[in-house]
């Protein structure tokens, strides 16, 4: 599959517009049991797998499937399935709802697994946690040979039951409010149809 990722993730590119809303709009209910502690181990533990990974000089395949089970790990990917689908999710029955989130997670982590790859012969290291209403925003910085630094943030919560990130800002991107817009244009092509627009995920991945 051809790689997108660039043309939806250009550096210094800032898309955080709306971000507490639209974030607060997809928690299934307030995480007020979360501490700062919490948040952070995550994203500590999330990012001690993404540099084990940059670092083991494995070919793409190797790397791309232990992408996919950091993000299945970490990632609280019904939450942010059902978030970039957006309105239609409310009206989709169960059965396609679990099969778009299926497809949505091997997409998500094929995609975004490709976006970490190119963090090869750098390092991610977390330097805050900070609450943002119901949720905490954990702060890292990544630092690539050759180029500046540039910041990683995590949005993490308990919505789901434990906690999980449900958003990254990459170099000031947000990745729910980009994917948002690239699904609704997905779904759109597809005459809205959810069944269409989960074969075609599964095409990508």
């Amino acid at each position: 599959m051809r790689n997108k990722t660039s043309a939806i993730l250009p550096r210094r590119t800032v898309l955080a517009t709306g971000l507490a809303g639209l974030s607060l709009a997809v928690l299934p209910r307030p995480a007020a049991a979360i501490t700062a502690g919490e948040a952070r181990s995550l994203v500590d533990a999330a990012v001690a797998d993404v540099n084990r990974v940059i670092a083991s000089g494995a070919g793409e395949r190797a790397m791309l499937r232990e992408f996919e089970r950091i993000f299945r790990t970490y990632a609280d990917v019904p939450i942010i399935a059902r978030s970039v689908l957006g309105p239609p999710a409310r009206s989709a029955s169960a059965g396609q709802l679990s099969a778009f989130t299926d497809a949505f997670q091997d997409y998500f982590s094929a995609k975004y697994g490709r976006r970490f790859r190119e963090f090869v012969g750098g390092t991610i290291t977390v330097v805050d946690a900070r609450p943002v209403r119901s949720f905490y925003e954990v702060i890292s910085t990544v630092t690539l040979r050759g180029q500046s630094p540039f910041e990683l943030r995590w949005l993490v919560s308990d919505g789901s039951g434990r906690p999980l990130f449900f958003n990254l800002i990459i170099e000031g991107v947000n990745l729910m409010i980009s994917e948002r817009t690239e699904i609704g244009a997905m779904l759109e092509a597809r005459g809205g149809s959810i069944d269409a627009l989960t074969q075609h995920l599964r095409s990508l991945s």
